[in-house]
């Protein structure tokens, strides 16, 4: 059987960013990843224009909710084998001491929707999230069973300098169309 790695998404408020890395990593990879997003200062409730964007991919969003890091930092949690910051706030704070020494990165992604209407945050949210999908594309992707630790701990780093959307191919792949 092959290796399912455990991921883990942190973000501040783990309300949207942490939370579409995660339901991105869970679908693109295919079983290979299993992911979990959390924060280190839950908002407490998931936003709902994340949601929507999820549910665009068919990721089902009913037990989704904010939640802390903390969760993730005991004996008894799923041993992560990556740990990815997703904003910058938590990029810079004092994380948790992970079991198993997880890999860690930073992927920067912009607060999705902060203002503007309910038509410019929508679509805000979806270009956040078509750049989430590009590197959740490139992550999943790599060949982690040929790689020694350096290589992959180099590439998944990398992965966080990468700009841009995921192609449409990769768009057309995961997003679904209503009527399609």
């Amino acid at each position: 059987m092959d290796k399912v790695y455990n991921v883990l998404v942190l973000c501040t408020g783990n309300s949207s960013r942490s939370v579409m890395a995660e339901g991105l990593i869970n679908v693109m990879g295919k079983g290979r990843f299993k992911a979990y997003s959390a924060g280190s200062k839950p908002s407490g409730k998931v936003n709902p224009l994340a949601i929507e964007q999820l549910q665009s991919i068919g990721y089902a969003t009913e037990t989704l909710r904010s939640k802390s890091w903390d969760e993730f930092a005991t004996a008894d949690a799923p041993q992560m084998d990556f740990v990815i910051t997703v904003c910058d706030n938590a990029a810079g704070e004092t994380c948790p001491i992970w079991p198993g020494v997880p890999m860690t990165a930073h992927w920067g992604f912009a607060d999705p929707g902060v203002s503007g209407t309910e038509e410019e945050r929508r679509a805000d949210f979806a270009k956040i999230f078509r750049q989430i999908m590009n590197r959740v594309h490139l992550f999943v992707n790599l060949p982690l069973d040929v790689l020694d630790a350096n290589a992959i701990r180099h590439e998944v780093k990398q992965i966080g300098q990468v700009v841009g959307e995921a192609t449409p191919q990769v768009q057309n792949k995961y997003i679904q169309v209503e009527g399609k």
